[in-house]
């Protein structure tokens, strides 16, 4: 009996050792790319021809007959029929939570003239269902068209006769039909009464549908709108991603809006769950409140120790490295001292006593719990104040090893880009004036624009250094229309808004959406460039990024992009490897009949 025993034994047990070993896993490659002109961005390697893939990492970067050794019966094999491969475009600056209503939006980014964009809103009208608006919030710019103007409000009357209107150019002025300013309330007490608003006026003193206003309009305006249903917002991010992954973006940072943490999570986990967030998407939080004065610090604090406590690199996404961690509170981090940025108007000077008393009392409060922050600040006149207090802050409590960045920063000096390297601060850059630059020299001259930002200067001084979009409605979120600029030196609309002596090269400009930018996730070791043990993101573009002409540049997008070693988008030879979208809700939005982007569809 005991013999049986024993024979039933060894027989199990030798299945189960032989089941093992037939599950275990094959040595080579998930996936191989060969074929291709590989920008790696790594000193060690700067070029290749292929690589190979393994549990969503390089696993390998070198010629076709060495990465092919390393197939398997299972590898999947692409080949890049000789294209450009960068490393994953990362944005380190854009706002995917803030814009929740991303399907309802007429995207005017890329359209190459005036009478398109008119004709897409009269086409977009007769679809609008009764109760909704046609609405355009920002990613283009005036500049940009053929005609090189605005709309007039008769032209805007005429192509979207009865429905409520909006466009809106970035956080500088809206334009609004007669409808719209019935449902708003404009000239009644139903309109909000924001500061620095300001309304154009007929000749009998009625508001003509102009409206100037920074950021604190804009906001109220759109919370005064149809709003998408959770389900509408979940699509609204799965469509605002795709759009991404078209210019071969595979990493994001958001940062921050009208839907606050924990909030904005939950249609964020929709997609986790059932892994289907196709960017890295790490984020730092804004808490604006409830309406009225708020301390924004406070509140943050408050959400992160006892309304969902989280600690900062923690990574909600159950699978996905750097899928949504906690980076942080900003970009505002206070309503008293955000100076904006609308370049159709001179800058906004905060009184410096109130800046230095800010950081003082509740950017202190960041530090000492060593919440990592990013502050939006845009002028050097706003700089040094922060800056002096910052200073004084890290006399008492050391800064060392806490990430923190200055945002936009357009117009600081040597001696504030020098402080905040040796404060172990970063700067996240934007591409505004590549679509608003034209408006910046009208108030503050061309000679000014030239040295706005001063890019040479920051990426010699060694800085941790990025360029981001700032994406969906300040700019556009093309990164290429930013690469374009930084090389060119020219605006969307042609006219040098950089020095020569204040441009970068080729290399320089993508390693600031590359390598550059991973600094702000806290991934320069796993993202960037591609290396064997990095993350498995990258992009093959629909053209030689760098030897095309410098008027192409805008117009380059991605063929394919990977993320985590898995496709996220596919074009042209590839279309056929690309993930199906789920089907656009609402069923009339303007993106499933435009896109997202000029050429789209």
């Amino acid at each position: 009996m005991i013999r049986k025993i024993f024979i039933a034994f060894v027989t199990s047990f030798s299945f189960s050792v032989a089941q093992a070993q037939t599950t275990q896993e094959q040595p080579g490659a998930d996936l191989i790319v060969i074929n291709a002109k590989i920008f790696t961005g790594s000193r060690a390697q700067p070029e290749a021809s292929a690589l190979a893939v393994k549990n969503g990492r390089i696993y390998s970067v070198g010629s076709d007959a060495d990465i092919l050794g390393l197939k398997n019966s299972n590898t999947e094999t692409i080949d890049a029929r000789s294209r450009t491969l960068i490393p994953g475009i990362i944005d380190a600056h854009i706002h995917v939570l803030n814009d929740l209503a991303y399907n309802y939006n007429v995207r005017w980014d890329g359209v190459p003239t005036l009478r398109r964009a008119l004709t897409m809103l009269s086409e977009q009208a007769a679809r609008t269902p009764k109760g909704q608006w046609v609405k355009v919030i920002g990613g283009w710019s005036p500049y940009q068209f053929e005609e090189n103007r605005f709309p007039t409000l008769d032209e805007l009357r005429s192509a979207v006769p009865d429905r409520p209107l909006i466009v809106q150019y970035a956080y500088n002025q809206a334009f609004l039909n007669k409808q719209a300013m019935e449902a708003l309330g404009v000239g009644t007490d139903r309109f909000p009464k924001v500061p620095d608003t300001e309304f154009e006026r007929d000749s009998r003193g009625n508001p003509t549908g102009v409206i100037h206003g920074y950021t604190w309009l804009f906001l109220a305006l759109e919370s005064m709108v149809p709003q998408p249903t959770f389900d509408e917002q979940v699509s609204s991010m799965v469509y605002g991603i795709h759009g991404l992954n078209r210019f071969g973006v595979t990493s994001i940072i958001d940062n921050g809006g009208r839907w606050p943490y924990p909030e904005a999570q939950a249609r964020v986990d929709v997609l986790a769950r059932d892994n289907r967030l196709n960017v890295r998407m790490p984020f730092v939080d804004l808490q604006l409140g409830d309406g009225g004065p708020v301390n924004m610090v406070d509140l943050e604090i408050e959400a992160i120790t006892k309304t969902a406590p989280i600690s900062a690199g923690q990574n909600l996404h159950p699978t996905l490295a750097h899928g949504h961690e906690y980076r942080g509170a900003g970009e505002v981090l206070s309503g008293e001292v955000h100076d904006h940025e609308n370049f159709d108007r001179p800058a906004v000077i905060i009184e410096p006593e109130k800046m230095r008393r800010f950081v003082e009392q509740d950017v202190m409060k960041l530090v000492q719990r060593r919440i990592p922050f990013r502050m939006h600040v845009s002028y050097n006149e706003n700089i040094s104040p922060f800056l002096d207090a910052l200073e004084k802050v890290n006399e008492t409590i050391s800064l060392d090893g806490l990430k923190w960045s200055l945002e936009h920063a357009e117009t600081i000096s040597p001696e504030n880009i020098a402080r905040v390297k040796k404060l172990g601060g970063g700067i996240a850059l934007d591409a505004k004036m590549a679509l608003h630059g034209d408006g910046f020299i009208r108030t503050y001259g061309r000679q000014k624009a030239l040295e706005t930002p001063r890019l040479r200067m920051l990426v010699d001084s060694g800085i941790p250094l990025a360029m981001t979009t700032d994406a969906f409605r300040a700019a556009t979120f093309n990164p290429w229309v930013a690469v374009s600029w930084m090389v060119s030196g020219k605006a969307v609309s042609g006219s040098e808004i950089l020095a020569e002596n204040n441009r970068l090269s080729r290399t320089e400009a993508l390693k600031l959406f590359t390598s550059g930018a991973a600094w702000f996730m806290n991934a320069e070791a796993e993202l960037g460039i591609i290396a064997p043990g990095n993350l498995a993101d990258f992009a093959v573009l629909d053209r030689d990024y760098f030897a095309v002409p410098e008027d192409q540049i805008s117009s380059i997008s991605s063929v394919l992009t990977i993320m985590d070693g898995k496709v996220v988008f596919g074009a042209q030879d590839y279309s056929a490897l690309s993930p199906k979208l789920p089907d656009i809700l609402p069923a009339w939005s303007p993106v499933k009949y435009f896109g997202s982007y000029h050429g789209e569809k």
